[in-house]
């Protein structure tokens, strides 16, 4: 795997860190252990106690890896210096480059805080259906899922807001336009380059700001479809969705919405359901809307892969820092009052539907029963009067709040604040850099199985995780790593040919003379 983590620019922090304080571990070290331990599925440093420190060592070149404590300590002197949105902006610029990619995929993940130092905002946590503390995260991602950089919100920011002021001045600024000024001014309808996301951040006004203001496409879900378009307007159309083809029906159209002249594109399913996509991208084809739209689980697939291997949740620090005092958040009283006043309301509802029904029953029912209706007619009655006048007080009381408050007019005992998440960030971006290098060893191997999607990352795995012999020879300066058998003679000879393509490349081991040799070992 080194090669392809040096060649995904794990070394690339030599540009912006600064060496450690005097010690036995230097920065190349605890950078590649960290890699080396996601990669391995090593999830913290406590559990490298699990496992021989001096077998683990000789992969990094030195006769132990450092223990928990010191781990944590060196992770900390990095993290002081505070560089890592710099070596983030670096490295997704070259990505891109490499990438040529023009369609950038947006979506947010909470990571969820179970601790009581800090007070932070509740969110919404769709894979949990529930409201739980924690910080939100707004990822960029390419259509196959591969990683650029991601921004953290302070409290309670929403996707739209995060759009426009964190993530297009990164994108405008940072990473470099696929065309040119030249082929932009002779094309008015050539997008800049185009965002993918969910309904979450619907909203045609931002979509005609995005195109005014930056010159960039849009293609989300619509929001609040009610009609129906015409069978005979559906057309069956193949395409192919992460190298599978298969046949949709699809329709498009050209709508306006809240006076913003918008495409859409509809698909229908078997059972008569209509999904509606919508785009300003005027370049598209129909076919490539619906294909770009439904490529969008390819980063749903990465937040889940990325929980599951490589603890993507974990705090990896539990200290915190202030916001900016003058911020403005959503009033926590204000929230407390109007979700009250949307309990009382529904009792409010329940009993006029009761009182509806005993009206009914009275009208239409037998004599003998009209008494006893009345009687709870008169109860449900007093109950209603009640809950009405909770009502206007609560109305009154919300009406004396603001809205909105800047952040030290909160109460100090609940003041929101937030983690301090350098740390996480250096992290993140070593397990960004271990995501890529790891899916560029499994496109390599995909091509010796039928089943490639499926097949690919846990022959991957198995590799990363097999024994292996280190041989160094310093007299013909090189590296040799024998690897082990592995389960099938189809697992063997795809290793084999992987070793053969890594001969290929004359790497050599980071800051060294020795050529890494593979071959396997028997």
């Amino acid at each position: 795997m080194l090669p392809f983590l040096t060649e995904t620019g794990l070394f690339s922090f030599q540009n912006h860190y600064q060496e450690l304080k005097k010690g036995y571990y230097y920065i190349n070290f605890i950078i590649l252990l960290l890699a080396f331990m996601y990669l391995c599925r090593i999830k913290n440093p406590e559990q490298l106690k699990q496992l021989s420190p001096g077998e683990f060592g000789k992969l990094l070149g030195i006769d132990r890896i450092p223990e928990a404590k010191c781990l944590r300590s060196k992770l900390k002197q990095i993290s002081s210096q505070e560089k890592a949105t710099q070596w983030n902006r670096s490295l997704a610029a070259e990505w891109n480059e490499s990438d040529e990619n023009e369609f950038y995929y947006i979506d947010g993940h909470v990571q969820v805080y179970h601790g009581y130092k800090a007070t932070l905002g509740k969110k919404h946590v769709s894979r949990q259906k529930l409201c739980l503390p924690g910080m939100q995260e707004f990822w960029v991602n390419n259509n196959t899922g591969m990683p650029y950089f991601y921004v953290t919100g302070n409290v309670n920011e929403k996707l739209q807001s995060a759009i426009s002021n964190e993530i297009i001045p990164r994108l405008i600024n940072d990473i470099a336009c696929k065309y040119t000024d030249t082929e932009l001014a002779s094309d008015p309808g050539l997008p800049r380059f185009t965002l993918v996301f969910d309904r979450e951040a619907y909203s045609p006004t931002l979509f005609k700001q995005l195109w005014d203001d930056h010159r960039v496409a849009v293609i989300t879900y619509r929001k609040n479809v009610k009609d129906l378009w015409a069978d005979e307007d559906f057309k069956p159309t193949k395409i192919i969705i992460e190298g599978i083809e298969t046949e949709m029906l699809l329709a498009e159209k050209e709508v306006t919405i809240n006076n913003v002249a918008i495409r859409e594109v509809r698909r229908k399913t078997t059972n008569g359901h209509q999904t509606s996509i919508v785009t300003t991208n005027k370049k598209l084809t129909m076919e490539d809307v619906a294909i770009y739209m439904f490529s969008r689980w390819s980063q749903e697939n990465f937040f889940r892969y990325m929980r599951q291997d490589y603890a993507f949740d974990k705090m990896a620090q539990h200290a915190i820092e202030q916001i900016d005092e003058d911020f403005e958040v959503v009033n926590p009283e204000y929230n407390r009052l109007d979700y009250r006043l949307k309990k009382i309301r529904e009792k409010i509802s329940r009993r006029r539907a009761k009182l509806y029904s005993l009206e009914h029953d009275n009208i239409n029912g037998k004599l003998d029963e009209s008494g006893k209706n009345n009687a709870r007619q008169v109860i449900i009655e007093k109950e209603m009067e009640e809950l009405l006048g909770q009502e206007q007080i609560m109305l009154n009381d919300r009406n004396n709040l603001s809205y909105k408050i800047k952040v030290k007019d909160m109460p100090q005992e609940s003041r929101y604040n937030k983690l301090h998440l350098e740390s996480k960030h250096v992290q993140n971006i070593i397990k960004m850099i271990c995501y890529r290098s790891e899916t560029s060893f499994a496109n390599t191997l995909s091509q010796y199985y039928s089943k490639s999607i499926n097949e690919k990352r846990m022959l991957a795995k198995s590799i990363i995780k097999s024994n292996i012999n280190l041989v160094p020879n310093y007299e013909d300066n090189t590296l040799t790593i024998e690897l082990y058998s592995l389960a099938t003679p189809r697992d063997n000879k795809a290793a084999k040919e992987i070793c053969n393509i890594l001969n290929k490349q004359n790497a050599m081991y980071p800051n060294t003379n020795l050529k890494l040799i593979y071959k396997m070992a028997t």
